[in-house]
């Protein structure tokens, strides 16, 4: 599977590595039609190159295609967020996210084609370095596909909820695994079929250098 990883760039020679961070955007809609293996295999092999401290290379790509799947999952994070209070601590992370799922409304995979969570290590210092760095490659590469792709939290701020918990490791979690991202990616739901590319202006995130 590893050669997969080499060809993006043969496909995708329009694109050079800046313009394709340039025009990363979210997608938050996908198109009912499923990514077909070779696509999904590529976006994979670049989250599986990413870089990981001490080259442990221990971030565990649980794979998810069936929609049903997806809906019982949904259902659990909305259920486990109903229980919840919205504390001043949690507001401007999730308190929307329990606000929502009280009142039954919560969506937040998009109704994506595959949904890829990204578990490592919950004893390992670096978990959600090398994760992160696995998601950056991951939606970089679907971008330079032509596919859509949404970093999802969710799951990750319900990490240790038992019932979430023993879920996911009935999906292949394991018993010393905990979430640290996930991923909806599929065809956006544009009328062109392909992902956002407009290059927005970047506010905010200023530079110091130190001579």
């Amino acid at each position: 599977m590893r050669y997969l990883f080499f060809e993006i760039e043969k496909e995708c020679n329009t694109m050079d590595v800046f313009s394709c961070i340039a025009t990363r955007h979210s997608t938050r809609k996908f198109k009912e039609e499923p990514v077909p293996q070779e696509l999904l295999d590529k976006v994979i092999e670049a989250g599986r190159q990413a870089p990981s401290g001490k080259h442990k290379n221990q971030n565990h790509f649980l794979v998810i295609r069936k929609q049903e799947t997806m809906q019982e999952l949904a259902a659990l994070v909305q259920q486990e967020f109903a229980k919840m209070e919205v504390t001043p601590e949690n507001d401007d992370n999730f308190g929307g996210a329990i606000r929502a799922s009280k009142k039954g409304s919560y969506t937040f995979l998009y109704n994506p084609a595959a949904f890829i969570i990204v578990a490592n290590k919950k004893d390992y210092g670096n978990n959600f370095a090398d994760a992160s760095c696995a998601m950056q490659n991951m939606m970089l590469a679907a971008n330079a596909l032509g596919l859509g792709s949404c970093w999802i939290n969710q799951l990750r701020w319900l990490q240790g909820n038992p019932v979430l918990t023993a879920y996911l490791q009935e999906l292949g979690m394991k018993e010393d695994e905990a979430v640290y991202a996930s991923l909806s990616l599929g065809y956006p739901d544009t009328q062109d079929g392909l992902p956002n590319r407009r290059i927005v202006p970047v506010t905010g995130n200023p530079v110091t250098y130190v001579d």
